[in-house]
């Protein structure tokens, strides 16, 4: 099979590292070609992350590959992009508003950014969930004039929540959620980032902007293409000092009654979309059910099958709520809720003919 060509803009961050994680020996992508901004074009890879102090600042725990290390670097506004057949960004959302748009006209990008989630035409995909989704990317390709399309990832706090509805919303229905969240301090990146006095000894009560992006997107996904779920979520989104993996604590008033048994069962056998099974991303089960009521926790399971499944523990009925459950999950923030569910769905992109060699 011939490799797809696929840049990374935004390549020295954080978030552009879990890219090259993910898609390093992937059978199906081919990294070859990194972008950055002005400061690092120009530069090896390797040399673009070294620091004023000459520190490189590789924050993964896998070794930088040599021949990623060599590549050099390019600027983003100025990407040829007809060397590519998939644009991954990981940009900040400004520079995503501007970029993005301009890769689009020819080649499909898929983006970590925020910019343009919430426009009508643009679906928030998370494979297991809402493949159907799809469709809107030729509403947007016809709308826009564009071959290519913006196909952005949801929020990683959004992605485990809504993970975990998905099977309780196909059996019993769901009329509203209420989840609070401890975030571990890689969502907000190195720059910049939690400093370590204020995160130390601490729990961090806000979040700028992170409630109202997982009350709309979990609406979204779970909705039908085009048309938001009519149920109302609402949030409280916390930093913790925990480096890895979000902690959310849901409660979900179910539309029927349904025993404790009936939700686990529902969780436990969820498998998914169908057109999911077979890609290289994906994990045997996209939900792990915990019985100890010690579980979930981020240090134990953030990394249950590479980091792609939700576990899920705690299951409890709810009087306060009209017929409800509640429930603590442990989602991987990085990689299920970030480049790795970014490159499930480019998986999902390819094997539906929307992503081709040229």
């Amino acid at each position: 099979m011939k490799k797809l060509r696929c840049a990374l803009i935004g390549a020295t961050g954080l978030a552009g590292q879990q890219f090259v994680s993910a898609l390093m020996n992937h059978p199906w992508f081919e990294l070859t070609g990194l972008a950055a901004s002005p400061r690092s074009a120009g530069k090896q890879y390797l040399d673009a992350l070294r620091n004023s102090s000459g520190m490189v600042s590789w924050f993964l725990t896998e070794p930088l590959p040599p021949h990623i290390a060599q590549m050099t670097v390019q600027a983003g506004d100025a990407l040829d992009v007809s060397a590519y057949d998939v644009i991954f960004s990981a940009v900040e959302a400004d520079v995503a508003k501007v970029l993005e748009p301009k890769y689009a006209q020819t080649t499909p990008v898929i983006s970590a950014a925020s910019a343009f989630r919430y426009e009508p035409d643009v679906p928030l995909l998370i494979p297991p969930v809402n493949p159907e989704h799809l469709e809107l990317l030729r509403t947007q390709q016809q709308a826009r004039g564009w071959k290519g399309f913006i196909a952005p990832m949801p929020n990683c706090t959004t992605t485990g929540l809504a993970v975990t509805l998905a099977p309780l919303q196909a059996a019993f229905g769901v009329k509203a959620v209420v989840m609070t969240s401890l975030q571990a301090v890689s969502g907000a990146g190195r720059s910049p980032g939690v400093i370590g006095l204020d995160i130390i000894d601490n729990v961090v009560p806000y979040i700028a902007k992170e409630e109202g992006k997982v009350e709309v997107e979990t609406r979204k996904i779970l909705g039908a293409p085009g048309a938001p779920h009519a149920m109302k979520v609402s949030c409280t989104c916390t930093r913790v000092a925990v480096l890895e993996g979000h902690t959310e604590a849901a409660w979900v008033s179910l539309e029927r009654s349904a025993s404790v048994e009936e939700v686990q069962r529902a969780l436990r056998e969820w498998k998914g979309h169908p057109w999911t099974e077979g890609l290289p991303s994906a994990p045997p089960r996209w939900i792990e059910l915990h019985e100890d009521p010690f579980r979930p926790q981020p240090r134990l399971d953030r990394d249950v099958h590479g980091g792609m499944a939700t576990s899920v523990g705690r299951v409890r009925e709810d009087d306060v709520l009209e017929n409800g459950v509640k429930y603590v999950l442990v989602s991987h923030n990085t990689r299920m809720g970030a480049a790795r569910g970014a490159v499930l769905a480019a998986e999902l992109l390819k094997t539906r003919g929307f992503l081709a060699a040229t």
